[in-house]
């Protein structure tokens, strides 16, 4: 295949457009993916509507996908050929939303035996996020901590965290009793007045005002970790309870994360991965879309907030 499709960005009217354009030209340390499943995150909608980026026309959005090595540089090991991997790509360069991704060896995950291109595709955004998260605090079992907000970042922290032997609540409006058994959460508050004190870690996925309100309800010593934001001055005085404040941006790693950094993650997805096999850990089915219906795979994603993922025809020839 000498050329390939893409949807391409039009800064001009914030929408995408499938076009051919000629197959990559491989760097001497980078392998090629062969997508077989891209996942939809909402930082694709998000930056597709706004561009804080800047992207060009014609760049390649797309964070998340899975798929088959098709080809190696020089310098990588021809025996990772044929090799299913899943990938967090970087926002900064051409992404997944393409029927091939240039990507780094270091960077990818290897997709265990039962798992399908689909769900395998649906997690690394959110399933990498929970583990960044989870890294922040120490790991002292039995502790009090709270999440707030179940998205699917924290639906996959919680379960982290539970197994660590943590004591997890939760605060959500939405979240059902059943679902709270499955994950393990100890206790389900409906409102933040309810709320007692006494956490000694709280993970808000709502954003900074909301992270703010929360940290009050810290012990001292306590950690704050916001997955969505970040909060921009501390709430308490200084050498007083010394909260620990924390933000997660796993796209972040791309600019200032080493290979080191990335292996470690890698390895420890690949973990996470085996225990969803498993059944160790739990998470959905994601919804799926054709390659030729993105645009209607990112409307659902953003207007049901379900995992959404977008399938490529199996016998695509690379």
């Amino acid at each position: 295949m000498t050329q390939y499709r893409v949807w391409e960005y039009q800064p001009s009217s914030n929408t995408l457009e499938l076009n051919q354009v000629e197959r990559p030209t491989l760097g001497e340390n980078q392998i090629l993916v062969a997508n077989k499943a891209i996942g939809i995150n909402p930082v694709d909608w998000k930056f597709i509507h706004a561009n804080p980026l800047n992207w060009e026309e014609g760049h390649v959005p797309g964070v998340d996908g899975a798929g088959e090595i098709i080809q190696v540089g020089a310098n990588v090991d021809p025996k990772l050929v044929g090799r299913r991997v899943a990938y967090h790509a970087a926002l900064k360069r051409h992404g997944s939303f393409a029927e091939m991704t240039p990507l780094y060896p270091e960077r990818v995950m290897m997709i265990p035996d039962g798992m399908s291109f689909e769900l395998a595709a649906a997690l690394p955004c959110p399933m990498l996020t929970a583990w960044q998260a989870f890294e922040k605090i120490p790991h002292n079992s039995n502790r009090r901590v709270l999440i707030a907000g179940l998205g699917a970042v924290n639906k996959i922290l919680c379960q982290i965290l539970v197994a660590a032997g943590f004591q997890v609540d939760a605060l959500s409006a939405s979240l059902s009793s059943e679902q709270a058994q499955l994950m393990g959460i100890h206790h389900v508050y409906r409102t933040q007045s309810e709320l007692p004190h006494g956490y000694m870690a709280i993970f808000d996925a709502a954003g900074e005002q909301s992270a703010a309100s929360l940290v009050p309800l810290l012990k001292a010593n306590g950690h704050i970790i916001s997955i969505l934001g970040r909060i921009s001055i501390p709430i308490d005085p200084a050498f007083t309870r010394t909260i620990s404040y924390h933000e997660i941006a796993l796209g972040a790693l791309h600019d200032f994360g080493d290979n080191e950094d990335w292996q470690t993650l890698m390895q420890n997805g690949e973990t996470l991965m085996t225990n969803i096999v498993s059944d160790q850990l739990k998470v959905e089915e994601p919804v799926s879309f054709a390659f030729e219906q993105m645009p209607q795979a990112l409307k659902h994603s953003e207007e049901s907030k379900q995992k959404t993922v977008v399938s490529l025809p199996a016998t695509l020839k690379c």
